[in-house]
């Protein structure tokens, strides 16, 4: 089945035309449970009371568990539709079921020759995604079901099963700045003012991405309220982003040290930017390169680790004898690790 955006999937809603199985996944649960509550939409209100059901598998943490919220789901699903056309079925929190943890095996205790064996958790458990791979390899034509979860194991057997079967909807997924920039294009453009579409400029929403970065709740957080700043403005500037998100912070904190051993100087250089202007103590900078040093640098070649050890030892004398701007120093620093992380002599 195919990829389609969240924006794609609210129009096969509002013309009524949903496929029968749909994952939505991603790490905005807001997006995802909105999105989900949309699908209600597809039956009359009169009657969803009869055709809508939400199961919560958020529970279904063992074998016993598993195998009861996949009954539930079954009779859901398979019940007919009364006085509508088709059947919603909306599973909230579907990880455990769609990705349970391995069940262990407990070992076989004896019992009396007349008694069966039990059954142990771990057969339990793959009866269980045996049947769960069934249902959703052969979707009710009645019914629409909507599976919200995270990420899923991409190598995993029911994940084969949901890309071939399975509308998925990526709800939140940003992993580059790129991605963050779309995500902000694609929210503002589902604001409607006077019933027309909210736009943002470009360099609007690349300020905006920059600022919050890959972290979907801060992004969320500042567009509402750049949103509310703009309320009843049919387009957002660069102004209205200055005026209303904070500076820039940093997500994580070894990403410097990322970069450095990538020898990406680039993104070290921004990164440590952001590191001293969010109020990072310059000593403890210093100390995190070192820290590369001595853990990184060991398996380059004898040159390269006496060097990055001497300029990490002169920075710190400099810094210590006020030398030269701290910040200073500490770019130059970071550029002679990346030169020599790559092989070259600074």
């Amino acid at each position: 089945m195919a990829t389609l955006s969240a924006a794609a999937v609210r129009d096969q809603i509002r013309r009524g035309s949903a496929d029968a199985l749909y994952l939505l996944q991603g790490e905005d649960e807001i997006e995802k449970t909105a999105l989900a509550q949309e699908f209600e939409s597809l039956v009359d209100e009169g009657v969803r009371v009869f055709n809508v059901d939400r199961v919560h598998a958020g529970d279904a943490t063992n074998a016993e568990r598993r195998a009861a919220t996949l009954a539930q789901l079954v009779a859901a699903t398979r019940t007919l539709p009364m006085m509508a056309e088709r059947r919603v079925v909306i599973v909230l929190h579907a990880d455990p079921l769609l990705a349970p943890k391995k069940a262990t095996a407990e070992p076989a205790k004896k019992s009396e020759e007349d008694k069966p064996p039990k059954k142990s958790a771990k057969a339990s458990s793959e009866t269980t995604s045996d049947e769960l791979e069934a249902l959703l390899a052969s979707p009710e034509p009645h019914a629409t079901v909507v599976l919200v979860a995270g990420a899923i194991n991409k190598a995993s057997r029911i994940w084969k099963v949901l890309t071939k079967h399975a509308t998925i909807v990526p709800c939140g997924v940003v992993e580059t700045l790129d991605d963050a920039v779309r995500w902000v294009e694609r929210r503002v453009g589902e604001t409607r003012v006077n019933g027309v579409g909210v736009t943002i400029d470009k360099d609007a929403a690349r300020l905006l991405a920059e600022r919050c970065g890959t972290d979907v709740p801060r992004l969320r957080n500042e567009l509402d309220r750049l949103l509310l700043y703009a309320m009843d403005q049919p387009r957002v500037t660069l102004a209205d982003v200055r005026a209303i998100v904070g500076a820039a912070t940093l997500q994580d904190t070894w990403a410097m040290a990322n970069a450095i051993e990538s020898g990406d100087a680039r993104t070290a250089l921004r990164t440590l930017a952001l590191m001293i202007e969010g109020g990072e103590a310059q000593e403890m900078v210093l100390g995190q390169l070192g820290w590369l040093v001595r853990t990184k640098f060991s398996s380059r070649g004898p040159h390269a680790v006496r060097a990055a050890v001497d300029a990490v030892f002169r920075t710190d004398r400099d810094m210590k004898r006020s030398a030269g701007d701290p910040r200073i120093l500490l770019e130059r620093l970071v550029v002679e690790l990346c030169t020599h992380e790559r092989g070259r002599p600074a």
